[in-house]
């Protein structure tokens, strides 16, 4: 299939070259008859091929019907991106489209030397490609000429409403002329880019390339549930199972990516990272790597990577879930662009199931279950790779033929295989082991919670209890990390003094228990068990020591007061004499005379206690020694003679 001719002649057969045959629908809607000479307000999704598109958009409004740039000097075409990374790939994609034509572009982007780019637009250029913060400063500083301009592009919006460039984007759009042509690119079209471009276009036309049920249809989605403490396991058991040749890993902050490549550099992945804190030349050498081949996997936040186009980009794995359906649309956006099919894996712990659910639902997207790969599954993919190894096809080369005749002289051909199998099994990552992938709902779908699926459970023991302040509210996510199983699994709780039981469902209890079992309970100094039933309680003090049975006896002020019998009787037991409670003559003591007679004062008591020494508080008076005083009765003490300071005479020098 040909090219449409409404193409310009230099530009088709530059995408002739690059091997296009059909446009993609954003670039064939965008060079349509009615959008010739426009202002247009295009929505496509992420990868559809919209620099091209644009490429194409402006062409007739640069060059007219010539084929080729006569002159040079102002900058005719001012195209605005985000971030760093795609400005310059927006370059290198207009260098190729416009090599034909003479044409020459300037970058003028954030992190790299702004009197190389001075120069470099004193010089001229027909397109500038730019970051809008570094484009403001040269329009300030009186570098960037914008007379001539005649098309002014705005690749991702959105994003760049995001980051906060609205008051910068204001800025350029005001210092451009007011007859140009502004071109408005986003993959979604909110409220803020609607008010934007009803403000900086002139009856812009609408062109919407795919409809909002087929994002990323090139594009296969899967959900993996993991436990929290092996997601990392499934996130290497994954690269492993796909073997893709290239992959880029999404975490949500800048230590995320630090800890996550360094644990994947050290299970021997070619990593690169790709975050804000790194220098425009670190990000250059990384995305270079990944083209190159040097490296096959890129672990990189959000706006690092927003916009990139990285080869054979086949595998894309979501380590974080992401805040919302448009951060996910647009992170799964870097595999399955222009028609390549991509896989798109998003890896979150169980415990935030309902969370990821609600996002793939809100995005709209037809989503798969799939379990982590196992360490047997990885390990299958190996053998089928190794015995459909492209070199066990090929014939022997005739300067391989001698070599071969000597193996095959000093070993057998089951020690040769064997070292093969050896190398090939040496050269690739082992798997980690993963638990197995519990059995989910669809969703939607309600479980009720009845006495009938609980008939046959296991109970279990906790060892945290009233003493520990436990409840059920932390009780159940902790049993549910613990076993690897979802809160409909979890039954009665019944909370004890220092232990806790609970029922775990017939049909999960195996799997909860081989769970603990390996794991454990995820908390330090609590162990899990199972018991015999729910009758068992060993918490709590031992039946002999527990109070009978009955209501608490309150003490009565106002009641009368018991005779001495009725008081042995309830407290003789307290560690009394028996000899206080013995109403036998022998004791000497009269039931029938008043017990509550006053006792004779000891000698002690009457002595009259000795005179309290108060001591004055220390004199303001500089003059008076700070000991002075009077004793308590009045009368005046001793002053203590002060000590004479003795100090060594200095002998005399002679």
């Amino acid at each position: 299939m040909s090219l449409p001719e409404t193409i310009l002649p230099p530009l088709a057969r530059a995408l002739a070259t690059k091997g296009y045959e059909t446009l993609t629908p954003v670039q064939a809607a965008i060079i349509e008859d009615e959008t010739s000479g426009r202002d247009l307000l295009v929505s496509a999704q992420t990868g559809s091929g919209k620099t091209v598109a644009f490429g194409m958009a402006i062409a007739p409004t640069l060059l007219g019907d010539a084929e080729r740039f006569t002159e040079i000097g102002a900058p005719l075409a001012l195209v605005i991106a985000p971030t760093r990374e795609l400005a310059l790939q927006v370059q290198r994609e207009l260098e190729w489209l416009y090599a034909e034509t003479g044409a020459k572009t300037a970058s003028c982007v954030g992190g790299m030397d702004a009197r190389t780019e001075r120069r470099a637009l004193e010089r001229g250029a027909h397109i500038v490609v730019g970051t809008p913060g570094r484009l403001r400063d040269h329009i300030t500083r009186g570098a960037l000429d914008m007379s001539a301009l005649r098309a002014v592009v705005l690749d991702e919006a959105d994003e760049m409403l995001d980051l906060g460039f609205r008051e910068d984007l204001e800025f350029i759009l005001d210092a451009a002329p007011e007859d140009r042509r502004t071109l408005l690119f986003s993959a979604t079209v909110p409220k803020p880019i609607a008010q934007l471009a009803k403000t900086f276009q002139r009856d812009a036309l609408r062109v919407a390339a795919t409809s909002a049920n087929e994002q990323h249809a090139d594009i296969d989605y899967k959900l993996m549930l993991v436990p929290a403490a092996e997601r990392e396991n499934a996130i290497i058991n994954t690269l492993l199972y796909f073997e893709a040749v290239n992959t880029i890993v999404f975490a949500s902050t800048r230590e995320g990516v630090k800890h996550l490549s360094a644990r994947l550099h050290n299970r021997g992945f070619d990593v690169v990272t790709l975050s804000g804190e790194l220098s425009q030349a670190e990000r250059t050498n990384a995305l270079q790597s990944m083209r190159d081949g040097r490296a096959h996997i890129c672990v990189a936040t959000d706006v690092a990577a927003r916009g990139i186009d990285l080869p054979n980009l086949d595998l894309v794995i979501h380590a974080d879930l992401p805040t919302n359906p448009d951060t996910l649309l647009h992170r799964s956006g870097r595999t399955g662009r222009a028609g390549r099919k991509g896989t798109c894996v998003i890896i979150s712990p169980m415990h935030r199931r309902n969370v990821a659910q609600r996002i793939l639902k809100v995005a709209k997207l037809d989503v798969t279950m799939m379990a982590p790969p196992s360490a047997e599954a990885i390990e299958a993919r190996y053998r089928e790779s190794i015995l459909s190894n492209e070199m066990l096809s090929s014939p022997v080369a005739e300067g391989e033929a001698e070599f071969v005749a000597q193996l095959m002289e000093r070993h057998s051909a089951e020690a040769i295989a064997a070292a093969y199998l050896r190398q090939q099994l040496a050269a690739r990552p082992a798997p980690e082991d993963v638990s197995d992938a519990p059995v989910f709902d669809k969703p939607g779908d309600k479980d009720p919670r009845t006495r009938e699926k609980f008939e046959g459970g296991t109970w279990f023991k906790v060892t945290v209890g009233r003493k520990h302040k436990a409840e059920p509210r932390w009780l159940l996510p902790m049993l549910c990390k613990a076993g690897n199983v979802t809160k409909t699994a979890i039954g009665s709780i019944r909370i004890f003094d220092t232990e806790s039981i609970f029922e775990v469902a017939a049909q999960k209890a195996d799997a909860f228990a081989r769970s603990i079992e390996k794991n454990g309970s995820g908390e330090r100094g609590v162990t899990i068990s199972a018991v015999d039933g729910p009758g068992e309680r060993r918490s709590g003090p031992p039946p002999s020591q527990r109070r009978p049975a009955g209501p608490i006896e309150r003490f009565d002020a106002n009641a009368p007061r018991p005779e001495r019998a009725d008081r042995k009787a309830r407290y003789g037991s307290a560690g009394l004499r028996p000899d206080d409670f013995d109403a036998s003559p022998a004791s000497g003591w009269d039931p029938a005379s008043d017990g509550d007679k006053p006792r004779a004062p000891t000698p002690d008591f009457d002595k009259p206690k000795p005179p309290k020494v108060v001591k004055a508080p220390p004199s303001k008076d500089k003059g008076k020694p700070k000991w002075a005083g009077k004793a308590a009765d009045g009368a005046p003490r001793a002053e203590k003679k002060k000590p004479k300071d003795h100090k060594p005479q200095r002998k005399p020098q002679v």
